[in-house]
């Protein structure tokens, strides 16, 4: 199965490295391949630690001194920040058609830039944004992953119901990526980004894509699904309580039982219900 006719999977995932856990333990020869985007970040600090006027100058040195100079300018900006600047300058050099050189490039931050441009552009129908960002949604690296589903947040955000209609067929795909792509998208609180208020007051809206994966083999899309349920909880906790004692009846499964475990784990931390069958069938 594809998504409005898109492969996905371009790049070969990188061969497995443990990642350094601060900027201090980086080698100098691994932060310099990252800077040249030689080698892909495995954490979180690797890609903070990232150069991006560096990074730009070393795979794309036609993109020119003022934007290089611009880019250098906002490197104490926080990552979010530095991301969206850089996006939105690559888009103005070399337009939309132009970020495929950026999302087939080594660097995973390349392919992340190219996932901004994406949620950048002007005029695109959320449709076309969906299908130019497939491919980075199903990226082997979980960094570029992150930005794909951050770039449309504002987009699907915007326009919830037919974002929802829109990614049904994602909790369908093969990919395990691509179907924890739909719930993160769409969590109502979510991770380094805006709250979609909708979702906040009526969780509901969002079961066309939850229902889909209560029982889903994969654990990685387990936690996303547990997640969005979690963040309703925090505004509308009767909903997930009840979404939960369904799920239990409806789907006798360890995999459901572990997304209600977590999804209730707020509820239960405060005090809401003590229900030991959620912990004693996910054990």
């Amino acid at each position: 199965m594809t998504i409005s006719g898109m492969k996905t999977c371009p790049v070969s995932p990188a061969p497995a490295r443990t990642g350094a856990k601060s900027i201090a333990e980086i080698a100098p020869a691994i932060l310099q391949q990252l800077n040249h985007g030689t080698l892909e970040a495995v954490t979180l600090t690797e890609v903070l630690a990232i150069n991006h006027g560096q990074l730009l100058r070393a795979i794309a040195p036609d993109v020119g001194a003022p934007i290089l100079e611009q880019v250098t300018a906002h490197d104490h900006l926080k990552i979010k920040a530095r991301m969206q600047i850089v996006g939105q300058l690559l888009l103005d050099r070399y337009g939309l058609a132009g970020s495929e050189r950026f999302a087939t490039h080594r660097s995973d931050t390349a392919r992340s830039w190219a996932a901004m441009m994406v949620g950048l552009a002007p005029g695109l129908s959320l449709p076309d944004r969906l299908a130019q960002i497939a491919n980075l949604a199903d990226d082997p690296n979980a960094n570029v992953r992150e930005w794909a589903w951050m770039a449309l947040r504002p987009h699907a955000a915007h326009q919830l119901e037919l974002a929802i209609a829109q990614l049904i067929p994602w909790t369908l795909h093969p990919s395990a990526n691509l179907r924890r792509f739909a719930t993160e998208l769409t969590r109502p609180r979510g991770v380094w980004c805006a709250h979609i208020q909708a979702l906040k007051r009526e969780p509901s809206l969002g079961l066309p894509l939850l229902e889909p994966l209560r029982a889903d083999p994969a654990r990685y899309v387990q936690n996303s699904v547990a997640n969005w349920l979690n963040d309703a909880a925090k505004s509308q906790p009767q909903f997930v309580w009840d979404c939960c004692q369904r799920w239990q009846r409806e789907s006798a499964t360890r995999a459901t039982a572990y997304i209600c475990r977590r999804a209730l784990r707020g509820l239960l931390d405060r005090g809401w219900q003590d229900d030991r069958t959620f912990a004693d069938r996910a054990s």
